[in-house]
């Protein structure tokens, strides 16, 4: 079990780390409206990407 969080943290900071190695402009102006956001936006976007986490395991599953 814990090699699997191991394994999945580290995929989790490959995927994060691609954006800003491949284009580091667009991910600071990404940045810059996300934190202009206001709170009820970014918990909806949280809510999606958990959705589509959550979905992604599902399919994953069957």
């Amino acid at each position: 079990m814990s090699e699997c969080l191991v394994f999945a943290f580290a995929l989790v900071l490959i995927l994060e780390g691609v954006l800003p190695f491949v284009a580091p402009r667009m991910w600071r102006t990404t940045f810059r409206r996300l934190a202009e956001m206001q709170d009820g936006q970014v918990r909806f976007l949280g809510l999606l990407s958990l959705a589509a986490g959550v979905l992604v395991l599902w399919l994953a599953r069957k």
